[in-house]
C-alpha cells in the first residue's frame, strides 16, 4: 500500500517519529501490516555499519533488500534509517514505482548542533550512540530532502527540537491521512506510482494468470533467498520446494538482484509465450514448476 522513507540525520529523533507514525497508523482506519525496517532489526550495530564505505553500502544493501522483499498492496512500511543519500532514496521510490504504492519521505529537521547535544546526552546515559569521527561525517555527507524531487515528494517535515514528536504531530497527522486516504477516480491530492514498462509484467490478458504467476515467483525467491541467508554465501544444490515441485539446483550464490532480474525475465518471457500459444499457468504449483526449471536451466550445474 505505501512505503515511507524516514530522513533525517543522526540522532535528530528518526526512530520516535517512525513509532509515532506506526502507532497513529494502527490506529487509524487503515487495514494494512504495519511494519518498521530498520538496523536494530537486523541487530546492526551503528558504528560498525557507518566504519567505513563497504560498511555503509553493506547496510545500505542489507536495508533495501529487506525492502523490496516486504513492500505489497496490503502493507505500510517504515524504513527508519538515516536515507541521508539521495540517490539511495530514489533507490527507494524505484521500489515503491515497481510495487505500484504511494510512496513519501518523513524529514525529522534538527539542526546539527543540536543533534550533536542529543548524541552526547545519549552518551551520558548509556543509550546507542555514534562515535564522534562517524557522527560528523555522516552529518557532513547528509543531503536534505528537496520536495521537488519525485523522489522527495510528497515531503512531510517535523522538528523535534521545537515541538515534541507525538502522534498529534501535524506532520504526523498529515502522513497518516496521505497514507490512508481512499482513493479514486476524483481523486487527486494522492500519488500513487505506477511501474514502468521496463518493471511491469502484466504482458498476459487474463487477471488470474498474472496474480497467481507473480505470487508463485516470489514464493520462490523468497525460499531461495531465505536458504542463501542460512547458508553463509555457500552454494546450495537441492533446495526443496514443495512436494510435487522438482528440485532446485544451484552451482553458485545468487544475489537479490539477478534473481529479481530472471524472475523479471521469466514474467516477461511467459507473457510474450502466451500471445502466440497457450495462456500463462493460472495455477501457483504450475507456475513454481515452470519458474523452477527455469532457474535451474539458468543457475544449475549442468
Amino acid at each position: 500500500m505505501a512505503l515511507v522513507v524516514i530522513c533525517g540525520q543522526p540522532c535528530s529523533g528518526k526512530s520516535t517519529a517512525a513509532l509515532c507514525l506506526a502507532e497513529a497508523l494502527k490506529e487509524s482506519d487503515s487495514n494494512s501490516t504495519i511494519r518498521i525496517i530498520d538496523e536494530a532489526s537486523f541487530h546492526l550495530d551503528r558504528n560498525q555499519s557507518y566504519a567505513n564505505m563497504t560498511a555503509e553500502k553493506n547496510l545500505r544493501g542489507v536495508l533495501r533488500s529487506e525492502v523490496d522483499r516486504s513492500v505489497s498492496k496490503d502493507s505500510i512500511i517504515i524504513v527508519d534509517s538515516l536515507n541521508s543519500i539521495k540517490g539511495y532514496r530514489y533507490e527507494l521510490w524505484c521500489l515503491a514505482r515497481a510495487a505500484g504504492i504511494r510512496y513519501s519521505v518523513l524529514f525529522c529537521d534538527v539542526k546539527e548542533t543540536q543533534c550533536k547535544k542529543w548524541n552526547e546526552q545519549r552518551r551520558e546515559k548509556c543509550e546507542a550512540t555514534y562515535d564522534d569521527p562517524i557522527f560528523e561525517d555522516l552529518a557532513r555527507r547528509f543531503e536534505r530532502p528537496d520536495r521537488r524531487n519525485r523522489w522527495d515528494s510528497p515531503l512531510f517535515e517535523l522538528s523535534p527540537y521545537k515541538d515534541n514528536i507525538q502522534k498529534s504531530s501535524a506532520a504526523i497527522v498529515d502522513a497518516v491521512s496521505y497514507l490512508t486516504k481512499k482513493v479514486d477516480s476524483k481523486t487527486r491530492d494522492v500519488k500513487i506510482l505506477h511501474p514502468t514498462i521496463a518493471t511491469q509484467s502484466t504482458r498476459f490478458s487474463e487477471a488470474n494468470s498474472l496474480y497467481e504467476l507473480d505470487r508463485a515467483t516470489q514464493e520462490v525467491t523468497n525460499v531461495i533467498v531465505e536458504a542463501q541467508s542460512q547458508s553463509i554465501g555457500i552454494p546450495l544444490n537441492g533446495i526443496p520446494l514443495g512436494q510435487g515441485l522438482p528440485t532446485l539446483n544451484m552451482s553458485r550464490s545468487v544475489g537479490l538482484p539477478e534473481l529479481r532480474r530472471l524472475r523479471r525475465t521469466f514474467i516477461k518471457l511467459t507473457g510474450q509465450t502466451s500471445l502466440s500459444g497457450p495462456p500463462p499457468p493460472s495455477d501457483a504449483e504450475s507456475a513454481k514448476r515452470m519458474f523452477v526449471d527455469y532457474l535451474n536451466r539458468e543457475l544449475g550445474t549442468t
